[in-house]
């Protein structure tokens, strides 16, 4: 065997292996499913991978330092959650942060003068193509007309509530609150601000990671909200 001890820098990258065949198993609204034939360094596998367009959430943050949640109906999990404010990277061409800014306001009624990115993540790579950027808004202030009646269904009554940043992240830790963009977000938030906000990331800093799924053909190229209605 082979020496399994990493001797290079600690950062995801490195190339991919190549694909010897695709089937397409199922197109959906959102996302698609494939089987890939894959050869691995002479070792032909087979691999089922959920093709995702990815997606946004917004940690807002208002003076108090309290947290932004709204409460939501998840189908596949049978119960509510809750999450801070998110949505698909669904429109063609629209940049992550327009299109956390446009979620913010859609799903909570407010805007931020001031924005970071917080933290990125994979939500399930060891199945799916699914990026997330999770940004932080603070210098909040209402929209003069409300939240925008936007979107169908889990999306047309979204209770919010404010909750104190350190209460937030003792209800991740407890397993109160398991959403995935809730719980990197909070803990993402929590341990900013334990060094003075330092460090964060300017809103628009390049996303290497969705830049390679790109390229790699595991982000749906011509997708479109429209596709959704």
């Amino acid at each position: 065997m082979t020496d399994e001890n990493w001797i290079g820098p600690v950062v995801d990258g490195g190339g991919s292996f190549p694909i010897v065949s695709t089937d397409a198993q199922f197109e959906g609204k959102v996302w698609s499913i494939r089987s890939d034939t894959v050869d691995f360094d002479g070792r032909i596998i087979e691999r089922d991978i959920v093709i995702h367009p990815g997606a946004v959430a917004v940690i807002a943050i208002d003076d108090e330092d309290r947290v932004l949640l709204i409460r939501q109906y998840r189908h596949p999990i049978a119960t509510y959650i809750f999450e801070p404010p998110a949505g698909l990277l669904d429109v063609a061409g629209e940049a992550p942060e327009i299109t956390a800014q446009r979620e913010l306001a859609e799903e909570s009624g407010y805007q931020a003068r001031h924005w970071h990115v917080l933290v990125d993540f994979l939500n399930s790579p060891g199945g799916s193509s699914e990026a997330i950027r999770i940004y932080l808004a603070r210098d909040l202030h209402e929209l003069p007309e409300g939240r925008p009646l936007t979107g169908e269904a889990e999306e047309m009554f979204l209770p919010r509530t404010w909750v104190d940043l350190e209460d937030a992240k003792d209800l991740v830790l407890s397993g109160a609150i398991s959403g995935p963009t809730a719980v990197a977000g909070i803990l993402a938030a929590w341990a900013f601000r334990a060094q003075g906000w330092s460090g964060l990331r300017e809103v628009n800093e390049p996303w290497a990671m969705r830049d390679s799924l790109l390229r790699e053909g595991r982000i749906p190229v011509n997708f479109n909200k429209k596709n959704l209605h």
